[in-house]
């Protein structure tokens, strides 16, 4: 046996870098796309790891072509023929040209199929009635508005497991972009516009969402809790905050609208059914935005009109 002082022999190092390598690979994906938690997130894993190999089975041949030729024309190796004048070689050209193109058709084909499959407008199929959840994003913070039920978050999206979410998605400011890794797809939230994204969470989990889009100072906070939990425990939570939180009227949503960072998740019961169409449309005006100027850490104010 080797002693905990000896060094480890040569012949170890390539072990130990595969295994370095299969970690560096492994770990970031435990808790991101290749992890998924529903059946949108499973699919975009599927089209990456599927685009991922059709693209290996190119790269890997090339680059044990390229040692190889290395080798093979070496100035040592007099075997090798020299072609001092070869210009022109139709089988070479024709597996030049066939391998992109080939490529491109795999690939392509992978993303025409994923690119119906997974329509983020279209609804996900299961015996479960739909939950809508409105979403807006404000300077640097998240609102999620639950219209079938009057509640509202913010910075926490709290869903049923094994039902199948609708968003509707707006901005109250500057583009923005709601991800949430593990359950799929990444969609724009636009001032002016809404989008739509159906998104399904299978097992009981606490995840993260986040802005993918660089929206100015507060940015690196713009993330939000996700938690998928029994049907049972979202109508206490659902219940909860109809028994106690505050209201969410027009006044306390212009207070949201300020410029404020790293706002912890904060309930409300919704007084205004009509609050999300108000800001899509803007009948409500708009955010002021990321401005010049702006010091990165006023109107800290939480949601609630406290401070932090």
């Amino acid at each position: 046996m080797r002693s905990a002082q000896q060094p480890l022999s040569a012949s170890g190092w390539p072990l130990r870098g595969a295994a370095l390598g299969f970690c560096a690979l492994c770990l970031p994906s435990c808790s991101g796309v290749l992890n998924p938690l529903g059946p949108v997130g499973a699919g975009d894993a599927e089209i990456l790891v599927d685009a991922t190999v059709v693209m290996l089975v190119i790269v890997i041949p090339t680059i044990i072509l390229a040692f190889w030729m290395a080798w093979r024309y070496r100035a040592s190796n007099k075997a090798a023929e020299y072609l001092p004048y070869w210009s022109y070689s139709g089988r070479i050209e024709a597996v030049v040209w066939s391998i992109p193109i080939l490529t491109i058709m795999f690939i392509g084909g992978l993303i025409w199929i994923g690119s119906h499959k997974l329509d983020p407008f279209a609804p996900l199929s299961s015996r479960e009635p739909t939950l809508e959840v409105q979403v807006v994003s404000l300077d640097w913070k998240w609102l999620f508005i639950y219209p079938q039920y009057g509640v509202a978050s913010v910075n926490e999206l709290v869903v049923p497991v094994g039902t199948p979410v609708r968003f509707s998605i707006t901005s109250a400011s500057v583009f923005n972009t709601f991800f949430i890794p593990r359950l799929g797809s990444m969609i724009y939230a636009m001032p002016g516009m809404v989008s739509r994204l159906h998104l399904q969470a299978d097992s009981p989990t606490q995840i993260w969402g986040t802005s993918a889009q660089f929206s100015g100072d507060g940015f690196s906070d713009m993330q939000f809790q996700v938690r998928s939990v029994p049907g049972v425990e979202f109508g206490h939570w659902v219940d909860n905050i109809v028994t106690a939180a505050p209201v969410l009227d027009k006044n306390v949503y212009a207070g949201l609208l300020r410029q404020s960072q790293r706002v912890p998740p904060t309930s409300y019961r919704l007084t205004d059914p009509g609050l999300f169409d108000a800001v899509a449309t803007q009948a409500l005006p708009p955010g002021p935005g990321p401005m010049p100027g702006n010091s990165p850490h006023a109107g800290r104010e939480l949601s609630a009109g406290g401070k932090d």
